[in-house]
């Protein structure tokens, strides 16, 4: 079985993650974020980096789903399927040019037809985790990395902003497997039974593949 945990940044998907590992007894797959040497550069400087951030991702997110695909017995903390969106909203921004959203998108292509070839073709399904605005915010400033502060840089803030709405939508649309949204502000993942709650209907979305 393989599962593919999605939201914004600061949600708590790597909370989630490592729940839904635990309680299927999974391995889980956490998102290149420590190992990665470009993000804090493109933080400082997105028009230099932006292409340079989304093709390193793309990279480790294709071979994370290509071993979670083949082993199937995963969960994912963000996935190969939300990569474009993370890409088109700094293109969007002029991040990265037409050439290299062009070369982006054919090499994503490529990629595509390749996991069409495996045994098992796309996740069991997606759990997207939501909360309003103001609390990835909080989250965010709560966890600390210093690259994502927004404090005195309004450009940062509203770049959240922008990736909050888009994700709403990017979720509306996909339709790669079956899919859950969780709602995490109503149920913190701090609390016990909270936990349990987001369990039980991630439990019922896979009972009715």
């Amino acid at each position: 079985m393989v599962i593919i945990t999605a939201g914004m940044i600061g949600v708590g998907k790597t909370t989630l993650t490592g729940l839904i590992a635990d309680h299927l007894g999974s391995q889980a797959f956490y998102e290149p974020v420590g190992d990665n040497p470009v993000l804090p550069l493109y933080y400082s400087d997105p028009k230099q980096y932006g292409f340079l951030l989304q093709i390193f991702f793309l990279n480790r997110r294709f071979d994370m789903i290509k071993k979670a695909l083949v082993d199937d017995n995963n969960v994912l903390d963000r996935s190969i399927y939300e990569d474009e969106l993370f890409t088109e909203e700094n293109h969007k921004d002029g991040n990265i040019t037409d050439m290299e959203m062009a070369v982006y998108h054919d090499l994503m292509g490529h990629m595509m037809d390749e996991l069409k070839q495996l045994p098992k073709k796309a996740p069991d399904l997606l759990v997207y985790a939501q909360t309003d605005f103001e609390t990835i915010l909080y989250r965010i400033k709560k966890r600390g990395r210093d690259y994502e502060q927004f404090d005195n840089n309004d450009a940062l803030k509203d770049y959240y902003f922008k990736m909050w709405q888009a994700y709403q939508q990017w979720f509306e649309d996909y339709d790669i497997s079956p899919k859950i949204k969780v709602d995490l502000q109503k149920y913190d993942l701090e609390k016990v039974e909270n936990q349990k709650i987001i369990l039980d209907q991630i439990d019922a979305a896979l009972a009715k593949r």
